[in-house]
């Protein structure tokens, strides 16, 4: 019996692969335009350089991913987003009906453009306005409402002329990707920032998580009421990670992964929270752990054969952060790779995490899933 479930549950990740290597054609095919019909009336993303489509290429910023081979895979080439496709939010949209999002820092992100939302993703940005500074210019979380709630929002209620702005709102949805930055970028970096030596791993996940809910809701004031929380994934199985000879060679460094545990539920309960004070609105939260967990854990069953080491090799290095050298060769058999570079994942794993996100059980997607809440 035992063998028989196991058996089932690989070919349900088997078919869950092939789904996603369908839309992944779909996707490389379409050149940008949107697949479903539209099924929300806009994205609103904020995030850090997992979901960054080009808002670093316009600061004065170390983290940027505007050169060959990023962007290997994608329609344009490099666009600042740093993989070799499309981003998980990319697909989201796709699957919602929503096109490629316009970087708000790019002057041309103007007029109608607007409408169908806008991106506001800083790689290297965190939930505390400190992390990532020793790349430069970045637009934290704070900065990155400050933005939507100065520009976009006037914007918007120039172009809908009399058109009701908060019903606009309400049926859209806004997705935040946070806290991976806050980790690498911050806490993890003792001689750069003094976090670790201030808070315990209970105390900064609550830190993080308190400055976190009053961003959340000044979003909710301003009008939103479908939000999608991603958590943050396995940062001890990236390559960067395993590279750094705290773990054995094959192990993901397990005392990283465990540091994330109080951030990832505590974000999952906060969900509850809010949903339980806010019964007009509607929070997800994006379990990433467990989707990148399943597939580091089996790459096999999702139809990979690398996944402890970045397609785009080394690369070069900033202060111990890696990312692929100026027109790097990457690694051919790019499908087969979990992450892009030593710090991102790849499209097809993007895509992963996309699919399970918008259809998936309350194990990836809780308490329901994007589709569903796209339906509300």
């Amino acid at each position: 019996m035992k063998q028989q479930v196991e058996k089932m549950v690989k070919i349900s990740n088997l078919m869950l692969w092939l789904w996603v290597t369908v839309i992944l054609m779909k996707m490389q095919c379409s050149n940008g335009a949107a697949v479903a019909g539209r099924q929300v009336a806009a994205l609103f993303v904020f995030g850090d350089s997992l979901v960054d489509v080009g808002n670093n290429n316009f600061l004065s910023s170390l983290a940027k991913a505007n050169y060959y081979p990023y962007g290997i895979d994608f329609t344009t080439g490099p666009s600042g987003r740093f993989t070799n496709g499309e981003t998980f939010v990319d697909m989201l949209g796709r699957m919602l009906g929503i096109p490629y999002l316009p970087a708000f820092a790019d002057p041309a992100t103007v007029g109608t453009r607007v409408l169908n939302g806008v991106n506001y993703a800083s790689a290297a940005a965190g939930i505390l306005d400190e992390t990532g500074r020793h790349y430069g210019q970045r637009f934290s979380l704070s900065q990155q409402v400050v933005n939507f709630q100065s520009i976009t929002f006037n914007q918007l209620r120039t172009l809908m002329n009399g058109t009701n702005l908060s019903q606009y709102l309400a049926k859209s949805i806004a997705i935040l990707v946070f806290g991976s930055n806050d980790y690498l970028n911050n806490y993890l970096l003792p001689s750069l920032y003094a976090s670790s030596s201030i808070y315990s791993p209970p105390a900064y996940a609550n830190l993080l998580l308190n400055r976190y809910t009053q961003q959340i809701l000044a979003l909710y004031s301003m009008g939103f009421r479908k939000f999608l929380l991603t958590g943050v994934g396995p940062l001890g199985c990236i390559p960067y990670q395993r590279a750094s000879g705290q773990a054995q060679p094959g192990r993901c460094v397990d005392n990283v992964n465990q540091i994330l545990g109080t951030f990832n539920e505590g974000l999952r309960s906060l969900v509850t929270q809010l949903n339980a004070n806010h019964p007009n609105a509607m929070f997800l939260y994006g379990n990433a752990y467990t989707t990148f967990g399943d597939i580091i854990n089996s790459p096999a069953t999702y139809g990979f054969s690398v996944a402890d080491k970045a397609c785009c090799g080394i690369g070069g290095t900033y202060l111990g952060q890696i990312t692929c050298l100026p027109m790097q060769m990457p690694c051919l058999n790019r499908s087969q790779y979990v992450f892009w570079d030593a710090f991102h994942p790849g499209e097809v794993a993007n895509a992963n995490l996309a699919w399970r996100a918008f259809s998936g059980s309350p194990t990836d997607c809780y308490p329901i899933n994007v589709r569903q809440m796209a339906l509300l």
